[in-house]
């Protein structure tokens, strides 16, 4: 079984789900209507301009096109996890590249060449879906561990303060603030591990099944997936936390909260 490719027309009909999100947020006098109209043409023209890219990387099949476009997703991702933060700080663009980087690179690396067993490793096929499964969800706990730890030394600097006054560490100090911090950003892919196969079915199993893979096949992929996530996401996040946390706090253990700005 090969996978059925969609008509024009079945592309105009699935429009329609857009126009009946406008209509309701119309009706209902939301006012994102024009946002989403916006947003709408932005995935048409993106995907589509995405779509004759990677058709023609994958007909080439050369190490350098598809390293070129692995660290074109990198470099956006780190950007995007920064941008969906409340607060900045001196350094916050280069350490949510970093962190995004390490994760994302390194367990796909380890997919790549070890579990899945691709030669060569830059098979395109393989080497920018999977990497960019990883990044879409690595991104998202980033984001949101910078978010918290910035928050919180910001809001509770107090706190901080005082245990540093009493004669603590700055680690002994921000240690809880970190924990957090990175609990909050693994706190999505926990919970879509948790209803994975019961209340959701991913989207690397559906395009495998549509292609006509055997679900076998299909789920063992979405397992590895769900994998890669979860560590990613996790070493993103600890990362993130600790280059925060060295950029905030001063090898002299004071809490520098004058670096942190809020947007707005």
């Amino acid at each position: 079984m090969t996978a059925i490719a969609i008509s024009n027309q079945g592309l105009a009909i699935a429009g329609g789900f857009v126009i009946l999100a406008g209509l309701v947020s119309f009706a209902l006098r939301l006012g994102v209507q024009t946002k989403l109209w916006i947003a709408s043409a932005r995935t048409i023209v993106q995907l589509g301009l995405l779509g004759l890219v990677l058709k023609w990387v994958f007909e080439q099949r050369e190490w350098y096109l598809v390293t070129a476009v692995l660290v074109s997703m990198v470099i956006n991702a780190g950007i995007a996890a920064v941008r969906r933060t409340e607060r900045r700080f001196s350094g916050i663009w280069s350490s949510g590249l970093i962190a995004v980087s390490v994760s994302s690179v390194l367990t796909t690396s380890i997919v790549l060449t070890l579990v899945v067993s691709i030669r060569p490793w830059y098979e395109p096929r393989y080497a920018i879906p999977l990497l960019g499964m990883v990044l879409g969800n690595t991104l998202n706990g980033l984001s949101l561990c910078l978010d918290r730890i910035m928050t919180d030394l910001d809001e509770k600097r107090d706190v901080v303060e005082g245990w540093l006054a009493l004669g603590a560490s700055r680690w002994e100090a921000c240690r809880p603030f970190v924990g957090d911090a990175v609990r909050t950003g693994m706190i999505p892919i926990v919970n879509s591990m948790s209803v994975v196969g019961i209340v959701s079915l991913p989207g690397m199993m559906t395009g495998q099944i549509l292609a006509g893979a055997p679900p076998e096949d299909a789920v063992r992929y979405q397992i590895v997936v769900m994998f890669m996530i979860a560590g990613a996401t996790s070493l993103g996040a600890l990362l993130a936390g600790l280059l925060a946390f060295h950029r905030l706090v001063t090898p002299n253990h004071q809490l520098d909260h004058h670096r942190l700005r809020k947007l707005g």
